[in-house]
């Protein structure tokens, strides 16, 4: 079992750290905010995953996890280092590596000699070379260890991974990484750094084109009346495509999809290749936000000035409060330029939300509204009672943008409906 320094205790961080504790290391996770380092250490998680707050508790209660204010205390004793710090987008659309610069500086002077610093953060291709920059070290190995997580299934994923994917220039360096890992059972693919941090990028940028892909089906299938749910099942059973992100809804969203489909387009430009068929993907997930919001307006009698229209969800995906490039603000946005008012109502989602209204409960959001528009697909809306749902409303019209309900439970239940591609 190794001792290990995790820097940053974002979504990432966090996880990164519980999970690695929880296979039996010695985790010390470092944050610059004392307020939040406070909270962790007592088990309160800043965020809302499914499973994490348990890791968390387990591994301070089995002590060998623990929360510290300053990365040189975290980093003083640690034979490895992962970088969990974020990485946003710039104004150029490329990943912005100033908080990832700056977590090498800070710890370069304090690392014990032979240490190796893993690079977690999503990061574009090279910058293995800045940490080492940065890091103004020559006796520690640099290696890029890619996140695959998936938020509200990042606990499973962390455990139980498709795949580890570890980039190095030294091979032993990689092994040691590979070790941290060995009671999972996974495959480990030991490549350079560049291929590593490649292999991040396009795995996002090929889900959400498998995502843009499906959408756009649906907008054929809702023009000639197939049920674009039993073209997907078809499809999908094709092993060479499979089922996975193969559901339509209003887009793609939250804090990887958008960052790193603008920053491939962005290598891609700098290595002198137009990515034509990615920036297609993105324009097709901007063309689903209206599309959505077009289906409200119908809904609503081709009107949305002075009309009430009710949201369940506001998270990107269920299972999560990461409100980060929401589809669903992104289609609420394109109703409140329209005139509408909006009630909403998330299981998770804190306000205030600019211009959108906050309800206590799915029920209450549906007093009195023109229309009801599902954005996050949460099990609890399955439980809802329709039928009393549909009663508190001035009218009874449902667009489902994640084909959450069966069309025939709705219409049972008195509701007008309209899904994504469904008859």
């Amino acid at each position: 079992m190794s001792t290990i320094a995790v820097v940053g205790s974002g979504y990432v961080g966090i996880t990164t750290g519980a999970c690695l504790a929880h296979l039996g290391h010695t985790v010390v996770c470092a944050d610059i905010d004392e307020a939040k380092v406070e909270r962790l250490n007592r088990g309160e998680l800043p965020i809302f995953e499914s499973d994490l707050e348990q890791l968390v508790v387990d591994g301070l209660a089995g002590g060998r996890l623990s929360f510290v204010a300053e990365s040189k205390h975290a980093v003083a004793d640690a034979e490895f280092v992962f970088i969990c710090v974020p990485t946003p987008q710039g104004d150029d659309g490329r990943a912005d590596l100033r908080y990832v610069q700056g977590a090498a500086q800070e710890i370069g002077p304090y690392l014990v000699p032979g240490a190796t610093v893993v690079t977690k953060s999503t990061v574009p291709v090279g910058s293995a070379r800045v940490v080492e920059r940065a890091l103004q070290r020559r006796d520690v190995d640099v290696v890029s260890n890619p996140e695959f997580l998936r938020e509200g299934a990042a606990v499973r994923d962390c455990l139980y991974p498709d795949r580890i994917v570890i980039g190095a220039d030294d091979r032993a360096a990689a092994e040691r990484v590979a070790e941290l890992y060995a009671d999972l059972d996974a495959p480990v693919m030991i490549t350079d750094p560049l291929v590593a941090e490649m292999i991040k990028y396009v795995s996002n940028a090929f889900l959400a084109t498998k995502v843009s892909f499906i959408n756009s089906v649906a907008a054929v299938c809702d023009e000639l009346g197939a049920d674009v749910a039993q073209v997907a099942i078809g499809v999908g059973l094709d092993r060479r495509v499979g089922m996975e992100f193969l559901q339509p809804g209003p887009g793609w969203g939250g804090s990887c999809f958008p960052k790193d489909t603008q920053a491939l387009i962005g290598i891609a430009d700098e290595a002198g290749v137009a990515f034509d068929l990615l920036r297609a993907v993105v324009e097709a997930n901007d063309s689903q936000y209206a599309r959505i919001a077009a289906k409200v307006q119908r809904m609503a009698g081709g009107m949305l000035r002075g009309r009430v229209v009710a949201v369940w969800g506001l998270t990107f995906k269920a299972n999560t409060d990461d409100l980060r490039d929401s589809p669903a603000l992104a289609v609420i946005d394109r109703l409140l330029r329209k005139g509408a008012t909006v009630v909403a109502y998330d299981p998770t989602a804190q306000g205030p939300i600019r211009g959108v209204q906050l309800a206590e409960s799915a029920y209450t959001a549906c007093q009195d509204a023109d229309v009801l528009v599902v954005l996050t697909e949460w099990d609890e809306f399955l439980e809802v009672d329709l039928r009393k749902a549909g009663e508190l409303m001035a009218s009874a019209g449902m667009v489902d943008a994640r084909n959450l309900f069966e069309p025939a439970q709705a219409r049972a239940a008195g509701f007008t409906y309209e899904g994504v591609g469904r008859k």
